[in-house]
């Protein structure tokens, strides 16, 4: 069956309402002849279609297909740039922003600051030796003192140049377990109660406090606990603490710290555990009041004998969520952090991980599963953390939050003591001029100006961009507009009019014949065969009249 055919069948099938037809008395009226030859022809005439009058209305052929070629021309281009720019628009492509705002005052980051040793050993009881002594390193099995801590701890031997005993010589004489009745295992310190009274403490560490040129102490500091054990953040906000806010940026206004690392009172190095710690100073984090410390890996070092300038700007970054981007929209769902953020999910995901596989949490970590013993470290937590941070990259998959603020940091150091302060600072704090230069160190953190960077990732191509394109591009090679693709749907819509006004008239005219019966209109009498073609018999039948031959009786009424 032929195309024409097909859609001419499909448009009669339609239902279409009589009213639809009531002018097209009015239009065969009107238009000679009753086609769409005169409609399309009308159509041409007028679009706003640049180049279609003259393909199909009069010219030389060769003019016509030269026409042709060149609207064939332009609309494959159109469709060309039109598809690259659909391509354009799902590719989803970002534009990222940088602005630079202004402010009458900022609110101060919380700055925490951990010990790079993790507890001070001349604290430490036979208790506490017995408990953690293998998580150390310290003891072997069945509670022996290791021949590397043997030998460290021996007085007299190269290790100990001095004549001065090291501070942790006192944990030779503690060390012979033979006779040692162990405390019940209830009674044993818990992993938070030895890194509590074990580590260093802010009231010793601390020896000077400023922040906007004010005093401030131990009491401006809270504990918490990181790998690192005990450690220390300033500005937290937490017990209901108001956020301390700066009004002035440069150095003198943020806040001024000299610390005493205590390095003589570091853990000696007898071998190499998790806990071993090669380097002398501190780590200092930057981060929100809502972002939990995560300073393993992403604090900063300051060493002793340097004052360390930190100069903060604040930066408030916002990423797109897919298909735009890869950031995370939705909010955290945690039972222990309310906001979301990187260091949250990744403390999140370790906790859930280490219970999961040890049946505990360490120190740090939140929740109420059980702390680890130091056993369950050195046999599970600490093996399992260091296979989780370093080999398993599936496991913990924590995506980038949509809207976080951070702390691009510029740092510089200068020597501390001079040879003319490092006399008067050991007479100040009772120390050796050594002693001042191997663990005395200055912070100081302050904004380099009252103002953050925002940086945001914006939308580079939108559907509103995409129209506008390829309204240009429609404009360009055909000429046409949203009118014109107006146009041409009018004219289709008169098409299909007429189809199906056609098939409706053809519809009633035969259901009109079938209910008149043998009735016939004027029409179809003129239509009929003339009355003379009949054949005329030469004879008639008693009961017939002259010229009524026996046809039926339509054909004897009508003639």
């Amino acid at each position: 069956m032929p195309a024409a055919v097909v859609g001419s069948v499909l448009i009669c099938a339609l239902p279409i309402s009589p009213n639809m037809c009531q002018c097209d008395s009015v239009a065969k009226a009107s238009r000679t002849p009753d086609s769409l030859t005169e409609a399309g022809k009308l159509f041409l005439k007028h679009t706003t279609f640049h180049g279609l009058r003259h393909v199909f209305l009069n010219g030389s052929y060769p003019r016509r297909l030269a026409w042709l070629l060149a609207f064939l021309t332009a609309v494959a281009l159109l469709f060309t740039w039109s598809s690259n720019r659909v391509r354009y628009l799902l590719s989803s492509p970002v534009h990222t922003k940088a602005h630079m705002v202004y402010a009458k005052r900022l609110v101060f980051p919380a700055v925490t600051i951990c010990n790079q040793n993790l507890l001070i050993p001349r604290r430490m009881k036979k208790p506490d030796i017995f408990s953690a002594g293998r998580w150390l390193g310290l003891l072997g099995r069945n509670w022996q003192v290791s021949p590397g801590a043997r030998d460290m701890l021996t007085p007299g031997t190269d290790h100990d140049s001095s004549s001065n005993e090291p501070p942790w010589s006192p944990l030779s004489r503690i060390l012979d377990f033979n006779h040692f009745l162990p405390p019940p295992l209830e009674s044993q310190p818990s992993m938070l109660q030895l890194l509590d009274r074990l580590g260093h403490q802010m009231e010793e560490m601390l020896l000077y406090c400023r922040f906007q040129g004010e005093v401030c102490g131990p009491r401006n500091f809270s504990t918490i606990f990181t790998r690192y054990g005990k450690c220390y953040t300033f500005n937290s906000g937490q017990d209901n603490r108001p956020l301390l806010v700066t009004m002035k940026g440069g150095m003198g206004n943020g806040l001024e710290l000299m610390l005493d690392i205590q390095q003589d009172e570091y853990l000696p190095v007898w071998g190499e555990t998790d806990e071993t710690s090669f380097e002398a100073g501190i780590k200092v984090q930057i981060h929100t009041q809502d972002e939990p410390p995560f300073i393993d890996q992403l604090g900063f070092g300051v060493a002793p004998g340097f004052q360390t300038f930190v100069s903060c700007q604040e930066q408030r970054l916002t990423y797109l969520p897919p298909p735009w981007g890869d950031c995370k929209s939705t909010p955290m769902d945690s039972d222990f952090f309310n906001t979301y953020s990187l260091t949250a999910c990744r403390i999140d995901c370790e906790t859930r991980y280490l219970v999961e596989n040890c049946n505990c949490r360490m120190v740090h970590m939140p929740g109420d599963a059980p702390y680890c013993t130091p056993e369950q470290y050195k046999e599970c937590a600490d093996p399992a953390l260091d296979f989780l941070v370093e080999r398993d990259n599936d496991y913990c998959v924590c995506e980038t939050p949509c809207n976080m603020t951070r702390f691009g940091k510029e740092m510089s150091f200068v020597k501390i003591p001079s040879k003319a302060s490092a006399k008067y600072l050991a007479k100040k704090y009772n120390k050796t001029e050594q002693y001042i230069a191997d663990n005395i160190l200055v912070l100081d953190i302050f904004f380099e100006a009252l103002n953050y960077e925002t940086i945001e990732q914006t939308k580079a191509y939108e559907f509103a961009g995409l129209l506008g394109d390829i309204g240009g591009q429609m404009g360009l090679f055909i000429g046409a507009s949203i009118l014109t693709i107006l146009e041409l749907f009018d004219y289709l819509y008169e098409v299909i009019k007429y189809k199906l006004c056609r098939c409706s008239n053809k519809k009633h005219k035969h259901n009109n014949n079938n209910n008149r019966g043998a009735v016939l209109s004027l029409d179809d009498v003129k239509r009929h065969a003339p009355c003379e073609n009949l054949r005329i018999p030469g004879t008639y039948p008693a009961n017939m009249l002259p010229h009524h031959p026996a046809q039926g009786n339509v054909e004897d009424f009508t003639c």
